[in-house]
Order: C-alpha cells, then structure tokens, then sequence
C-alpha cells in the first residue's frame, strides 16, 4: 500500500533530514549557548537515531515519556490500539494504522527537542519552510499583486463577478496545497509559475467541486446576519510558504467583499509534517511580506498586520490538532475546541491530512457519501480543499474513481488531482 511505501522509505528519509539538521547547527547552538547546547544537540540526535532505528525494525510502539501536556492523551490512544478486537494487541510501526504511527513520529521528534533545553524551541523544519517561502517568490509577487488589482474596483464587482473571484481564490488555495515538504520528504516543493494563469487548465482535475455551495452559504449568512451576529469563517490551515499565502489572501477577500466579517486560522502548536504552519510560521510570513521591497506584497502584509490588530483575523493553535485522533472524537477529546468551531458559519479545511482526519482515513469505497464518512463530525458546515495525496477519497460519483483508476493507477497520490468538498452539516 500506500502507506507502507510512506513507512518504509519516506518517514525514514524525513528523520535523517531532522538529524542532518540538528548537525548542521551545531555551531549555531554552541555560540548561543555554549557547552549545554552542543550537549543538548547529542542528546537530541541520539534520541532521533534510536527512534529511526524502532522504526526501520517494526519495534513496538512505546508510551511517551515526556512531561508534555499531551503525553497523557497519546499514550491513552496508544491503549485503545493494543485493545482494539481486530488488532494484533501490540502496535509496532508496520503493524497500525498509517495515520497514527505517523502522528506519532512527528509527536517523537518533538519530544527529541521539547526535552532537551536550551534548544527546546528550535524548529527543525523551519529551514525548509523558509525556503519554500523565497522559492515561490515569483507565484506569491504575481498573487499579490493580482490582489491589489482586484481590490481597487472590489466595490463596483457585480455579484457574478464576485463570485468568479471567490471561485479563483478557492482554486488557487487549493492549488497551493501541492507545496508540501512532507509529501516530497523535504525536496523542493515551491510553487515558481504564477498561480492564476493555468486555473482553467485544472478545472477538469477537480473530483468534486463544490465552489457553488460555498458560494450561495456565504452569500446567505451575509443576508441573514444582524447587528449582533458576525459572519465568521474558520481556516484550518495546512503548509506554510506559499499556500499559506494563497489562504491569506483568500481570507482577505473574503473580507474585502464583505463575505465575512472575520477569519479565524487554526494552525499547529508544535512542528508537524514538515511544512506545516505554526504560530511562528504565521507570523513570519505576514512579517516578511510586509517587509518586502515589492509594493504590493508588502501592501498585503501591512494590510495583514491590521487586520490581526483590528481582531478581524484571529489565529489560534490547539493540541487537538496534533494529536493521532480523528475530528469525529474532537467533541469528546477536545470540547472546548469543538465549541469554538460550533461559533462558525463555514470550516475551510485545507490539505490532505486534515481530509484524513475528517474521513477517519479509511479505504472507503469512492462512491460512499462524503457526509457518512465524516462519522457525525458536524460542528458547522464544512469544505475540505485538497489535492490528494494519499489514498483516501469518498463522495466520488459511482464509477468514477474506477473510471481513472484504469489510465491512472497512482490518481490517489500524485498530488495532480483534487477536491472542493462540502457538507452542509446538520
């Protein structure tokens, strides 16, 4: 499968990145804090080396031992799996679920760093998120300034033109989900062409589109809202570099064209699957562009910096989102989050691993219905934007998947295919 070829080759690869990493700093450790950070970096690769060596030897999964907030709802879901009646009581890495003992590793390698101060809070992907950012200079200068432009006559778009554009944005953000590090084990994954220029070209690469149900829900909750009620938009987020751009941008116009009153991004509290966007990332990247010496990128940031004070952007991390569990346990995991999306008219979920948690990351038949799969997670309407990179997928037309299965046996993980899926909840 799918996902033994991720276990064998492709995670193994990712933790000689983080160890070749964690070496290559050295110094850097060493002139901030002396012996105990060069002591603190062994330390480190020593962990990371013993646990790519559990994993390349199918050894047992092992409880957590660190102190961490979360350690203790791990090593509770690593119970569930010994108990589970189809399961070979004991998990190893070869032998469980991909999606947990993936979780799992990216959890490990925090706790490698987590720890072991004085270097606790260094992000052993950001080098790659960075380069990533500077890589897909081009796409995100051609993105912002297709941005400023629209901007400038945004209040005399007639409602089918405001809908063209919204319809843009959502394909360019789902587009942008291709820049994966985690997917590419690290490899370059920038986005170099302009993102808007091929958008028709990838129409027919959409399984399931969506966009006109987005449209008439936002359309909607902007007439149906009152004096007191806000139409609010959340924004799980998925890599940073340039499709965090593309979501910022989304998000703006979101905004501009009076869609939404305010945008909430959800993004990760620690380091996960490579590229993915923490509080750091965020912040970095709407600091960068503001600081840009192109004008209309750092007219985006600036405007960006505003809305965050202003309070019409909010960005918030949770645990829950780096934990091994589905969206369909979150209610019961982590109340108080699933209450905070309750308070939203429209979930944006972006990206592959947030879809194989919605789905619970099973091998569904393709034709099964998006909304069964989703197993009564319904804290708003919901919209998964991604481009499939591995081998879930359901809410398909019947035929449909078998159909480019027959020209195209890697469809599922190729990253060439994607969706725009939404459920409308209770």
């Amino acid at each position: 499968s799918f996902a033994y070829f991720t276990i064998k080759d492709r995670l193994p690869q990712i933790l000689t990145r983080v160890i070749d990493t964690l070496h290559r700093h050295k110094n850097e450790f060493f002139e901030e804090h002396g012996e105990k950070g060069v002591e603190a970096e062994k330390r480190a690769i020593s962990f990371l080396s013993k646990l790519r060596n559990e994993l390349q030897t199918d050894k047992p999964v092992t409880p957590l031992e660190d102190e961490l907030p979360d350690a203790a709802l791990w090593n509770q879901y690593l119970d569930y799996q010994r108990n589970l009646p189809n399961g070979n009581g004991q998990p190893s890495w070869f032998q469980s679920p991909w999606l947990y003992v993936e979780c799992y590793m990216y959890r490990r390698i925090h706790a490698a760093l987590a720890q072991n101060p004085p270097i606790d809070n260094f992000d052993v992907f950001k080098e790659g998120k960075t380069q990533n950012f500077f890589e897909s200079q081009e796409a995100i200068i051609a993105l912002c300034t297709y941005f400023q432009e629209l901007l400038k006559n945004i209040k005399d778009l007639d409602e089918k033109q405001l809908q063209e554009e919204l319809f843009k944005l959502l394909q360019v953000s789902l587009w942008g989900n291709k820049c994966d590090l985690s997917f590419s084990a690290g490899e370059d994954s920038s986005q170099k062409s302009s993102p808007l220029q091929s958008l028709e070209n990838m129409i027919p690469y959409i399984l399931v589109n969506d966009m006109e149900k987005v449209w008439s829900l936002l359309v909607n909750a902007k007439k149906n809202r009152t004096e007191r009620s806000n139409v609010r938009v959340d924004i799980i987020l998925d890599n940073a570099g340039f499709e965090l751009v593309s979501d910022l941008v989304l998000a703006d116009f979101l905004l501009s064209s009076k869609l939404a009153d305010e945008v909430y991004f959800h993004g990760k509290s620690i380091p996960w699957y490579v590229s993915d966007t923490t509080k750091h990332d965020f912040n970095w990247t709407i600091k960068q562009l503001g600081s840009a010496n192109h004008m209309w990128m750092s007219r985006c940031g600036i405007n960006w910096e505003g809305n965050l004070k202003k309070g019409v952007w909010v960005f918030r991390d949770h645990m829950f989102w780096t934990l091994p569990h589905d969206f369909s346990s979150m209610s019961e995991v982590a109340p108080d989050l699933y209450a905070e999306l309750q308070k939203s008219n429209l979930l944006l979920f972006k990206g592959d691993l947030n879809y194989r948690k919605l789905t619970g990351d099973r091998k569904w038949e393709c034709s099964v219905p998006f909304q069964q799969a989703l197993n009564k997670f319904h804290p708003a309407p919901l919209c998964s934007l991604r481009t499939l990179k591995s081998d879930t997928q359901v809410g398909l037309k019947p035929g449909q998947g078998e159909q480019i299965q027959a020209s195209e046996p890697e469809w599922m993980v190729s990253g060439k295919y994607g969706v725009v899926q939404f459920d409308a909840g209770l």
